[in-house]
């Protein structure tokens, strides 16, 4: 069983904010899985069905970003869950935007929603995909960045990277990192140079 987790922070006035990506990510999964993922449990909004031929539960933590460990906790401990078989989706600043990178290990790279999933599971064995979304400017505060919306092209480009995140995540299930890694890291931009 595979739980895959996008990070967002509810409510209607972040939904279309840079830190909801994950958020936009589970939505298009649910889609093509065929299922809802709007079932309140684990401090989350989740659902559950197959994947590539693989049992996962899709979540979206609603715990606000910096919390997401507690809700990823909670699902990890009640399915059992090893850390391997856990796909966090979530924004990176240090990418351009629409710009994808999928990991299998490492630090929450000043991301506070990873930094306490990892504070929660004790561990940063688990995979990540980081869905760009553009290095804020100089003198913004880094709160009000995140905060804020895509301009009207950029958006047209994230919906493209959205599509692109839950490919990444079927690969991973269906092909394993390596394949992933090889397939979707950097490939926007490759593809605009």
């Amino acid at each position: 069983m595979y739980i895959i987790a996008g990070l967002g922070n509810p409510g209607r006035q972040y939904e279309t904010t840079r830190h909801n990506v994950g958020f936009h990510v589970i939505d298009i999964l649910a889609d093509r899985m065929g299922i809802c993922a709007d079932e309140k449990k684990h401090k989350a909004l989740c659902g559950r069905g197959m994947l590539e031929g693989r049992k996962t539960i899709l979540l979206k933590p609603q715990t606000f970003m910096n919390l997401s460990g507690e809700s990823i906790r909670s699902a990890v401990d009640f399915y059992k869950v090893e850390p391997e078989n856990i796909i966090i989706i979530y924004d990176d600043i240090s990418l351009e935007p629409g710009q994808l990178r999928i990991r299998g290990k490492g630090s929450a790279g000043g991301h506070n929603g990873v930094k306490n999933i990892i504070a929660h599971l004790g561990t940063q064995e688990f995979l990540r995909i980081k869905v760009g979304i553009g290095e804020k400017p100089r003198g913004m505060d880094l709160a009000d960045y995140v905060l804020s919306r895509f301009s009207k092209g950029e958006q047209e480009m994230m919906e493209g990277a959205y599509k692109e995140a839950a490919d990444a995540a079927a690969v991973l299930l269906s092909q394993g990192i390596a394949e992933a890694m090889n397939r979707f890291n950097g490939k926007r931009k490759a593809e605009e140079a």
